[in-house]
């Protein structure tokens, strides 16, 4: 059992490791979505059992569908009812899990009920109201106060037909009217309104449908056509190690040197972050690709850039614990997103890495990290968010005195990342 905090040893020599990662989150989400609405059951292998996805798991049990999860086996199986959600009523608790909230948000458009949706605090702060507009003009009843869960849905069937929806606060949301609209009982055609944050999370999500047998029709990211169609129910479907969790030990060597072997993952992963390998190689490492395994190999001088990562924005944290080892200042940008995830992870990143004694500037969108000679023993404060935890205690395996509050906080979606981390050594 991890502790209240966590003090991180440093590693005195080059790393020379092979780790392995926990499935997808972002695909065993969308898995779990998409079998529902198939006919027949799914069985999902390598799935990922944290706090996030077993949320959602429990709320399609509590739906009444048929849901068996198998932990130890990393096996879920699940029984899906061609679009009809067998119960009439429920209350839904998913955590401050936003994948499970606004993907069952429009899933649960399709019912014929009421239902309610909340989750912890936190959540009731993060935005879900562009998606209640998409849904509303789509011609289904639900509503949020204040724009952020709980979520009321008073549904009666998907009736489809035209929407209109923003892409720049959450791509969920599009990924979320695209995995149900084959079940509306009209085509729906998407419109963009404004450009789309986290295109490769889009990408992923047409390519999992594409899996399923449901093929939509595209203009770039500006528009999309989904005529009324079902998934198919797959015998077995294998979920990708989690490329966002692979991030930190991808980063580790860049912080200590040598090389980390990750496996089950490959660069033409469908996930978006895979993306993050070629901002290590800007920086200067090395990174190859051999037997469905990536090896990242550090480099003796790294430098910094100036970069974009709105496709990419969950590894931003990633970038911003490496950098004060670079010769150089790095700036981060198009991550404004990423004040409403979890915690203001742009706030946050530049509050902690102060802590540490790196001088940093805050931009609306990002931020500009300058090289750390001496850095400050800190107890870094996590906010309840997994992704400032894994972030930071790589700092710790090079900087004395590294403590990381909250360390539990990484259950949600990496249940025994500092177990992994270890093996480091």
């Amino acid at each position: 059992m991890i502790a209240s905090s966590l003090q991180i040893k440093p590693i005195s020599h080059p790393l020379n490791a092979t780790v392995r990662v926990p499935g997808s989150k972002s695909l065993t989400n969308r898995a779990l979505l998409i079998a529902a609405l198939a006919n027949g059951k799914t069985h999902l292998t390598n799935a990922l059992f944290s706090d996030d996805s077993k949320y959602f798991a429990k709320a399609l049990q509590t739906l009444g569908f048929d849901v068996q999860l198998d932990e130890s086996n990393y096996e879920m199986k699940v029984t899906g009812l061609g679009g009809k959600i067998p119960a009439k009523r429920a209350e839904l608790f998913i955590g401050n899990a936003g994948t499970a909230a606004r993907f069952l948000s429009a899933f649960l458009t399709l019912g014929n009920g009421e239902y309610i949706l909340d989750g912890e605090p936190r959540m009731r702060e993060r935005p879900i109201g562009d998606l209640i507009d998409a849904l509303n003009q789509l011609g289904v009843e639900l509503e949020a106060k204040n724009n952020c869960p709980p979520v009321e849905i008073f549904a009666k069937g998907l009736p489809g037909g035209k929407t209109k929806i923003a892409g720049n606060i959450s791509s969920q949301f599009l990924s979320a009217l695209l995995m149900v609209a084959p079940y509306a009982q009209s085509p729906i055609e998407i419109e963009l309104t404004t450009e789309l944050n986290s295109k490769p999370y889009v990408d992923m999500t047409i390519a999992i449908m594409k899996e399923f047998g449901v093929e939509i029709e595209r203009q770039g990211y500006e528009r999309f056509i989904i005529q009324p169609s079902f998934f198919f129910p797959l015998s077995s479907y294998a979920i990708e190690s989690d490329a966002s969790a692979a991030s930190y030990l991808f980063a580790a060597p860049a912080i200590c040197g040598g090389t980390v072997r990750v496996e089950n993952i490959s660069r033409k992963s469908v996930q978006g972050d895979i993306g993050f390998l070629d901002v290590l190689t800007k920086i200067g490492c090395a990174v190859t690709e051999v037997d469905n395994s990536i090896l990242v190999t550090g480099s003796t001088e790294l430098r910094g850039i100036d970069i974009d990562m709105r496709d990419i924005s969950d590894t931003a944290q990633t970038l911003a614990v490496v950098v004060p080892f670079a010769n150089s200042p790095t700036r981060i940008r198009g991550i404004s997103s990423a004040r409403v995830k979890e915690t203001d992870r742009v706030a946050a990143t530049c509050t902690e890495l102060k802590r540490l004694g790196v001088q940093v500037e805050e931009h609306e969108d990002g931020m500009t990290i300058y090289p750390c000679q001496t850095f400050q023993p800190a107890n870094i404060q996590t906010y309840n968010d997994h992704r400032m935890a894994m972030a930071f205690s790589l700092i710790g395996l090079r900087v004395d005195g590294v403590t990381i509050e909250n360390p539990m906080c990484v259950s949600k979606t990496f249940p025994n990342y500092f177990e992994v981390l270890d093996t480091l050594r």
